[in-house]
């Protein structure tokens, strides 16, 4: 029985306190009627999504209430395939005679565009089983007042400012909690779907030298969790982005040279997407990645692992199938510095004649460690390791050229000198090519970090050039 809006809440399937104004039955309903109104069409398969998402954002800057605002959307995608043509199209009115006319529009899509011989729903051996879909933990609705979300924040803030005398300004504050929930099918037997919730509260303020010729700088810091108990507090992220702020005033450029050079854990996470993008599928079937048949080789040095593990309870790259409905799996994607999986759909494994990893939507949760790593490897461990070089905690631009590897970022952090830190630069570029820089990964510190679904201690590299004076 259709279940209208009004009563979506109390019905089957609702979260409590979720907020939604639909249930998954409710959207069951209508991909159901999606797909039936599909192979009466004719369509030789089709597979459809309704999801719907909800939060709430404010923001404040010294002192005051900046915004407050509340977002709501609603979304239901219906795919059709005509044989190898594909055909998509999406609407946000549920009602019956809006579902008929997408996938009408879907199926006249599909009969106009050319066909394309791998295209087609994922083979029904790969698809995850209804009865195989763990809940892991995913949704923590956090029911927050826009007047307690702005007290949250305005305490961040103050923590900043308050800090020193020297916290001047500051571009603001925000929290923001938002939660969403989808069901997805399609005609090779997939049904599924969950709710999840990614709750975050930043600050970013700005020190100052006094002086006529006063220096500004600027840091920020946040945290962002699947439940708002596991945020940091308020005061803790302040502060520490005061101090990040704070230890940058005096910075210099330094002469143009080649030194080691030290990512900051969050920046040793770019590195590591840098990876993802250069082994995926769509990458390496056009041919327009520097990792080009990879698959057994070396590419890091013997001492690096990564692991991609999708069953994290709480995760932020936790999912029981991906975005096709294919299960997904534990798996080592580097075993001793040798690459021993790519990340594909079944489109780009169809390309290259491979077998899909479940990697529609990205990836899942992958953790790079290095076999040398010792628990004292923190931080201070690890600039003693990087001896006199470049410490960076910032990095600027799009410099990376991911079909020949070449990098160049601007970027901002410490001279150290003897495994201490001399003084802040700025205004400078590191440069290097990606692939050598992978391959010269010297080591990787024990303060490890997460950093969306990437959790990465910061990494050392051997050598690279840095342009400065």
């Amino acid at each position: 029985m259709k279940k209208s809006p009004s009563n979506a809440n109390s019905a089957a399937g609702s979260p409590p306190d979720s907020g939604f104004s639909y249930t998954r039955d409710f959207f069951a309903d209508l991909v159901d009627q999606a797909l039936a109104h599909a192979k009466k069409l004719g369509a030789t398969d089709a597979g459809a999504d309704a999801s719907e998402g909800c939060g709430l954002s404010v923001s404040v800057r010294k002192g005051e209430l900046e915004t407050v605002e509340r977002n709501r959307d609603k979304s239901l995608g219906v795919t059709v395939y005509l044989g190898h043509r594909r055909g998509n199209a999406s609407t946000s009115d549920f009602s019956a005679q809006a579902i008929e006319r997408t996938v009408q529009a879907a199926y006249d899509i599909a009969r106009f565009t050319a066909e394309d011989p791998v295209a087609g729903l994922p083979d029904a051996e790969d698809i995850a089983p209804e009865n195989t879909h763990r809940d892991l933990g995913l949704f923590h609705p956090w029911n927050v007042t826009s007047e307690e979300a702005a007290r949250l924040a305005l305490e961040c803030e103050a923590a900043a400012l308050g800090t020193s005398k020297r916290i001047t300004n500051s571009e603001g504050a925000g929290v923001s909690a938002q939660q969403s929930h989808f069901f997805s099918a399609h005609t090779r037997g997939f049904r599924g779907g969950y709710a999840s919730s990614r709750h975050s509260m930043s600050v970013a303020p700005i020190a100052a030298l006094p002086g006529r010729n006063a220096e500004m700088q600027r840091d920020s810091w946040y945290s962002s969790m699947r439940s708002a108990q596991d945020l940091a507090s308020p005061a803790a992220i302040g502060r520490y982005a005061a101090e990040r702020a704070l230890s940058r005033l005096g910075s210099r450029k330094i002469p143009t040279t080649e030194c080691p050079v030290l990512f900051e854990s969050p920046l040793a996470a770019g590195l590591l997407g840098g990876f993802v993008q250069a082994v995926s599928g769509g990458a390496l079937y056009r041919k327009s990645t520097f990792l080009l048949d990879s698959l057994g080789k070396n590419v890091f040095p013997q001492h690096i692992d990564i692991m991609e593990d999708p069953f994290i309870p709480g995760g932020k790259g936790s999912s029981p199938f991906d975005e096709e409905g294919v299960r997904v799996q534990a798996r080592k994607v580097v075993d001793a510095g040798r690459v021993e999986g790519y990340f594909l759909t079944s489109y780009s494994a169809r390309k290259l004649g491979m077998k899909t990893t479940g990697n529609a939507g990205g990836s899942h949760n992958l953790t790079l460690t290095s076999r040398l790593t010792r628990p004292g490897d923190d931080l201070e461990a690890m600039l003693e390791k990087l001896g006199t070089g470049l410490f960076v905690i910032e990095l600027m631009g799009q410099g990376v050229n991911y079909v020949t590897g070449d990098y160049s970022r601007g970027a901002s952090g410490f001279w150290v000198e003897n495994g201490k830190i001399a003084f802040p630069v700025q205004e400078i570029t590191i440069a290097g090519n990606l692939k050598d820089m992978l391959a010269n990964i010297v080591a990787v510190g024990a303060d490890a970090y997460n950093y969306g679904a990437k959790t990465v201690g910061s990494v050392l590299i051997g050598k690279m050039k840095v342009a400065g004076n």
